[in-house]
């Protein structure tokens, strides 16, 4: 026998802030997704030559152990990362993910050191509570992945 659908009332209710935000800062937009590469070149070209993306010249980061190369999409970018000398956190990175994979992604944020302050305040562990300066020339932490339910987060100040 066939039962009509029956139709349920839905409220709108407003949503409410949540209890644990600080008026201190604010969380913003997503700046890029940044994926670990085996040769950072091929994927460049892939992304240029294959998707048709606009991408930006490699550029070495010493202080941070990476190669960088960025890939424009409008309303976000990816960013390509690639080891850079001996002690370069990316290269543990692949030594597990020998394809390579997403290794993080960035969160734009008002103020950094506020940010970074009132989370390890509610038991966020930064990996550089610190912030130092990013592939943009802008302030940046990293969030522990643990803490960011599996993600490693960076959150720039913008």
């Amino acid at each position: 026998m066939f039962r009509p659908l029956i139709s349920r009332a839905f409220t709108s209710t407003p949503i409410r802030p949540c209890p644990l935000t600080s008026p201190l800062w604010k969380l913003g937009r997503l700046n890029h997704v940044a994926i670990a590469v085996p040769d950072i070149d091929q994927s460049t070209a892939f992304y240029r030559d294959i998707m048709g993306g606009k991408v930006s010249e490699k550029v070495p980061l010493p202080e941070h152990g990476v190669y960088t190369v960025f890939v424009e999409l409008g309303n976000t970018k990816i960013e390509l990362l690639h080891p850079y000398g001996e002690n370069s956190p990316i290269q543990g990175f692949l030594n597990k993910n020998k394809s390579g994979g997403i290794h993080h992604i960035c969160i734009e944020v008002d103020d950094v050191t506020k940010a970074v302050n009132d989370l390890m305040a509610k038991g966020i562990k930064a990996l550089n509570p610190i912030p130092k300066i990013g592939a943009h020339g802008k302030p940046v932490v990293f969030l522990h992945p643990k803490d960011c339910h599996g993600t490693l987060v960076e959150l720039e100040q913008i």
